[in-house]
């Protein structure tokens, strides 16, 4: 059975290494496992006012490529100890109108990133804060903090690492077997 990941991205800049990580876990996924990365740099800042005249196109088309999948990968880069507010208003336009979440009940998994030994640790936890609100199962193990990433693509921007490589393959099957054993039933119907 297919399953249909959308990957939200937390980094803007072309080529971030947020970017290069997520096609890298692509890369070693399982094959029935399809990656969408939705960009997310062009939403407006969620403001219900918009909402309740014309929500902006941008938004619409993000809901629709969430809605789709049947889970969610969230890669991000840490900013101060939380997310890139692009991330959040990410999070929060998805979310809305209440009642409408398109994340409800989604499998999701977070990975996060620095160029220092950290990890992005604080980004991870600030985000899984959201996650649980918005009743989304999130892949608990392994855990990815991944640090010093600054060194781990060459100049293509595949990763240089075998072992890397195989770490993010191994996490890239732990996450297809939690969709398989999370997704919501309506959803894997669906995609049959």
């Amino acid at each position: 059975m297919i399953r249909r990941i959308a990957v939200l991205v937390g980094s803007l800049r072309k080529n971030s290494n947020s970017e290069r990580i997520a096609r890298a876990i692509e890369a070693e996924a399982p094959k029935n496992v399809v990656f969408d990365i939705v960009p997310i740099g062009d939403l407006p800042f969620y403001n219900q006012d918009l909402e309740m005249a014309s929500p902006p196109a941008a938004w619409t088309l993000f809901r629709q490529r969430v809605n789709a999948a049947e889970a969610v990968l969230f890669v991000t880069p840490e900013y101060n100890r939380s997310v890139p507010a692009v991330l959040k208003n990410a999070v929060d336009v998805g979310s809305r109108p209440y009642g409408a979440s398109v994340y409800a009940g989604k499998p999701a998994a977070v990975v996060s990133s620095s160029l220092g030994p950290i990890s992005g640790f604080g980004a991870n936890h600030h985000l899984r804060q959201s996650l649980a609100f918005l009743d989304m199962p999130t892949l608990q193990q392994p855990e990815m903090y991944l640090g010093s990433v600054g060194d781990w693509f060459d100049e293509d921007g595949a990763v240089k690492n075998e072992k890397t490589r195989a770490f993010l393959g191994q996490f890239a099957a732990r996450f297809a077997s939690w969709i398989e054993l999370t997704a919501p039933a309506t959803k894997a119907s669906e995609a049959a």
